[in-house]
């Protein structure tokens, strides 16, 4: 009997194409291992849905991550194609890829969300410090700073917005923490301590650094996490996979942003929690990818 294909598409065109790519290539060795799938590892800029249609693939794996490749219109073309994928369709992905829209379905939802405002100049900044800056739609906290003192929001604000949407969060001092969750199940909790010189975890700490540390299952007072995670899962209408990041202070959680294509890398938090709920990465991306084919 045949083995359906299943192409495993990585790269785009993204500030995180490669981190993308280290994510695509751990998902292809992952599933090499597999007895159940013939595996195509290809590599893509943007795309088209005949492109797609082309490849005769069974099943996708897309493993991109930004707002081509994590936030619509990647998804977009797999729909059109009628092909099935792994991960959620293209409007949820695009509201959870959107800090703005996300953060307001969390709002809606009764889920503690810090204050914030979607600017694209200087002027527009309203909230009182510390505060911190973050691009509407992008991962792996690319052009992320935190301001405390007014020359530090100046110097941002100056730099990095150039008229590219932007939201200006109210700085929450506190655990960072992450609730990945696999077909609607929450995996292992993980605490996120970055390296003391940093303070954060930037893009720098997650790809770049050795010391940033990894809790699994932390002690912290009691917070909501797990059930604020499943309520935004359900709320943004995400499927297969997803990783909510929040702030614990003291006992009170604050919901930051949803990942709805989480990394795959070595040093990734998705299968770091599943590793730590005896899932190993080959039945990770083996089960994501059968729930994906029973759609079809």
């Amino acid at each position: 009997m045949r083995k359906p294909t299943v192409a495993i598409l990585m790269g785009g065109p993204d500030s995180e194409r490669d981190v993308s790519i280290r994510s695509g290539n751990a998902v292809a060795l992952a599933l090499s291992h597999s007895t159940d799938f013939e595996v195509h590892p290809i590599i893509i800029d943007e795309t088209t849905t005949e492109a797609l249609e082309s490849m005769k693939a069974d099943v996708f794996f897309p493993v991109l991550h930004g707002p081509y490749g994590e936030g619509g219109p990647l998804q977009e073309c797999l729909e059109a194609s009628g092909i099935p994928f792994v991960g959620s369709t293209s409007e949820p992905a695009r509201v959870a890829m959107d800090k703005h829209l996300s953060k307001t379905v969390a709002k809606e939802h009764g889920v503690p969300t810090p204050k914030w405002k979607r600017i694209s100049t200087p002027d527009e900044l309203t909230l009182e410090l510390p505060i911190v800056l973050k691009p509407v739609d992008e991962g792996s906290s690319v052009g992320l700073a935190i301001c405390k003192t007014s020359d530090e929001a100046n110097i941002a604000l100056n730099s990095l917005l150039c008229g590219k949407p932007y939201i200006a969060e109210q700085y929450v001092e506190g655990h960072e923490i992450t609730i990945s969750i696999l077909d609607g199940t929450p995996l292992s909790t993980i605490e996120i301590i970055p390296p003391q010189e940093i303070g954060t975890y930037d893009f720098e700490a997650k790809y770049q650094r050795n010391d940033t540390q990894y809790v699994l299952n932390p002690e912290l007072p009691k917070h909501n996490c797990i059930q604020h995670a499943l309520a935004m899962y359900d709320a943004l209408g995400l499927r297969d996979l997803a990783r909510i990041d929040f702030i614990v202070e003291d006992d009170k959680e604050w919901f930051l942003e949803a990942n709805t294509m989480p990394g795959f890398t070595d040093s990734s938090l998705f299968p770091m929690a599943a590793a730590d709920c005896g899932i190993p990465m080959t039945e990770l991306c083996e089960q994501m990818t059968q729930i994906a084919l029973a759609r079809g």
